[in-house]
């Protein structure tokens, strides 16, 4: 026989999307800026590795949860309210660095990767019920890590080039902006991928999400 929890657990987790689906624009953006501090927490888990600029962070685990809770537009939206309230003094990017200077040294295309991921996973959650589960998941979140690796890695070279004047080979730059991550991007797409196949409903539409 089911328990009452087996039974109440599917309802409850479809009524919290709906209630979300269902807020005012006030309380929409709220949600956006707590998954922006959420991020901005992330950011300060840290390790800096002495060949490369790009610290370890915990934040690809807060980028790819906010398109998953709060789909594409809010999702990119609490990424883009990171990226932005963070240029502009916050100090909550990595080491709690803030200011515009931060999206023009080496960590800033990083940042706009997180804008594209929280899009993409939101946007894949809300028009395929199927990523629901959680060994979609584990597909989906990995493509979503890659957007955010690709302008990372491209904004690199650009800032060794242009910034320090040293052009630095496709393999030199994989060893500096991404083969150093696989191992905790592993971890925190096996995380971000059960949280969200476990939290998000299986019913046969697209999940209620603020619009």
């Amino acid at each position: 026989m089911r328990t009452t929890m087996e039974i109440g657990y599917p309802t409850y987790r479809e009524r919290a999307f709906q209630w979300c689906a269902s807020l005012p624009l006030a309380g929409k953006i709220a949600l956006a800026l707590g998954m922006a501090c959420l991020t901005g927490l992330m950011a300060q888990v840290r390790i800096y590795l002495p060949w490369t600029p790009i610290p370890i962070t915990g934040q690809t685990f807060a980028v790819l949860l906010s398109g998953v809770l709060l789909g594409r537009w809010w999702g990119g939206t609490s990424q883009l309210a990171y990226v932005g309230l963070g240029a502009a003094g916050v100090p909550w990017f990595a080491g709690a660095m803030g200011g515009s200077h931060v999206l023009f040294g080496p960590t800033g295309g990083y940042l706009i990767g997180f804008i594209l991921a929280a899009l993409f996973v939101g946007h894949m959650t809300e028009k395929h019920p199927r990523t629901h589960h959680i060994l979609p998941m584990f597909v989906l979140m990995p493509l979503a890590t890659l957007l955010i690796y690709i302008p990372g890695i491209l904004h690199m070279a650009a800032w060794f080039r242009f910034v320090q004047g040293t052009g630095k080979t496709l393999g030199q730059l994989l060893w500096m902006g991404a083969i150093p991550f696989l191992a905790g991007d592993l971890l925190k797409i096996a995380s971000a991928a059960i949280a969200a196949g476990l939290i998000t409903p299986k019913g046969g539409s697209g999940i209620s999400r603020p619009s």
